[in-house]
């Protein structure tokens, strides 16, 4: 795509320029038209090894095949009119990518989602068990970062400008020189070529190249929806430790080579590590950034041919992972259940209390009685190891007997969810399906690769 873009660039610099009135021919045009895809990669590659120069290298190679347009080609522009303006519409490509491939994991999330919207679970925070959450609902946190993932993506997509035609300092002196100093004919040019490569957006100003702020954006961009696959995949990673959550495990996948029981989170891990690494990005391309001097020094070229391709390359992995570990991840029930268990005779205490002192007992008094049962019950989860026994206590305490023949309903788990079931169904109406709606196009391309280990 590079190089053939390089070309269109010089075929719509030509047009642009023959259109305002410069001697450049028709058949010219055509010859140019005609050779877009014709490259000679390795004659291109010996120019370029006798001028060190790519770019030069490769308009002697397209000159080769479309002799007539050889005085033409490249006619007034620097090396970053090919070179920056291809950077920024393979940025504008990739992000393509990108969106569609966010907009399928929400798709499937969805799903994922709806299907366990009002299975109860232990909520966690400090990672200590809390209130109770359902496991649809912990999957909208990670769709929500997901989604705002999108929304940046789609931002930059309408946003991102174009270099356009602007010569070596950005002064555009060069083209005003061709154009004996008719400004107005100038900023045509510019237009013209912008449009003609798909770009309603220019950039102002600029130095020789864009400014380099723009590519820090992008990858702070990648790095946003590397810290949300990331934080997805810590999850299930700690879930698949509780055996309430697991990724998919084919049948004759091997976990250890050592272990044979095991059942190793290695998708969800490979995702941490990738997105780790896109998130060490953002600061190589602020200091790149920081380090353009005036209007242009050379020490941005080597980094940027690293990190721009290779944090693209990372996020569409990363995305590959996402959906894949999120078409198969398998939930337990009757072990999310089991833990529920273990903690919601403490979280039920509140409500015992309230409905004794309704029956006529004394606040104070059952409280404290509430309060020695739930540390007695304590010690023996935590010093013998055996299951929660608060319940059995308060049903054998007969301060408790207004309860006693409702104890289990007063313990169902679906009355400690709050609206976690409602949020959920609300925010796959409200937030996602607009989006699937609007992005309907892109759900029904194929993703033609995957994972494979």
């Amino acid at each position: 795509m590079k190089f053939t873009t390089w070309r269109k660039l010089w075929l719509a610099l030509a047009t642009a320029e023959q259109e305002l009135g410069l001697d450049i021919s028709n058949e010219q045009l055509q010859q140019m038209k005609d050779q877009l895809y014709n490259i000679d990669f390795e004659k291109a590659n010996e120019y370029e090894s006798k001028f060190r120069h790519d770019v030069m290298g490769h308009v002697h190679a397209f000159g080769d095949v479309a002799p007539l347009a050889m005085p033409i080609i490249h006619l007034g522009a620097t090396s970053c009119y090919v070179g920056d303006n291809t950077d920024i519409i393979q940025l504008k490509e990739a992000l393509k990518l990108v969106q569609r491939k966010l907009v399928q994991t929400l798709e499937i999330l969805k799903t994922f989602a709806e299907k366990y919207a009002d299975l109860p679970t232990l909520g966690f925070t400090h990672y200590q068990p809390a209130q109770l959450t359902t496991v649809g609902k912990r999957c909208t946190l990670w769709m929500q970062d997901l989604l705002l993932d999108y929304e940046r993506v789609t931002y930059e997509l309408e946003h991102l400008p174009m270099r356009g035609v602007k010569g070596t300092t950005g002064t555009q002196a060069t083209f005003l020189e061709l154009f004996n100093g008719d400004h107005d004919k100038v900023k045509q040019l510019n237009s013209k070529v912008c449009k003609a490569m798909g770009f309603d957006k220019v950039i102002a100003v600029s130095g020789q190249t864009y400014t380099r702020k723009i590519d820090y954006h992008i990858l702070s961009l990648l790095s946003g929806i590397a810290q949300s696959a990331y934080k997805m995949c810590g999850d299930i990673r700690l879930l698949a430790n509780l055996k309430e959550v697991e990724e998919p495990f084919a049948k004759n996948q091997i976990g250890s080579s050592a272990m044979a029981y095991k059942r190793n989170p290695m998708r969800s891990e490979r995702c941490c590590s990738l997105s780790r690494y896109i998130m060490s990005l953002p600061p190589s391309a602020a200091n790149t950034h920081a380090n353009q001097w005036f209007e242009r020094t050379l020490d941005d070229s080597a980094i940027r041919r690293i990190i721009l391709p290779e944090g693209f390359l990372a996020v569409d992995v990363v995305l590959n992972l996402l959906m894949n570990i999120a078409d198969g991840m398998v939930v337990w029930p009757n072990v999310v259940q089991k833990h529920v268990m273990e903690e919601l005779p403490f979280m039920a205490t509140e409500v015992i209390l309230m409905e004794c002192v309704k029956a006529g007992g004394d606040r104070q008094e059952l409280h404290e009685a509430i309060r020695v049962h739930s540390m007695d019950a304590g010690k023996v989860v935590k010093g013998e190891g055996k299951a929660n026994d608060l319940l059995e206590r308060i049903a054998k305490d007969p301060l408790f007997e207004a309860v006693h023949s409702k104890l289990d309903t007063l313990v169902d788990p679906k009355l400690f969810i709050g609206r976690a079931e409602e949020q959920t169904k609300e925010f796959l109406a409200e937030e996602i399906d607009p989006v699937l709606q609007k992005e309907e196009g892109l759900l029904g391309k194929e993703v033609v690769d995957g994972v494979n280990v």
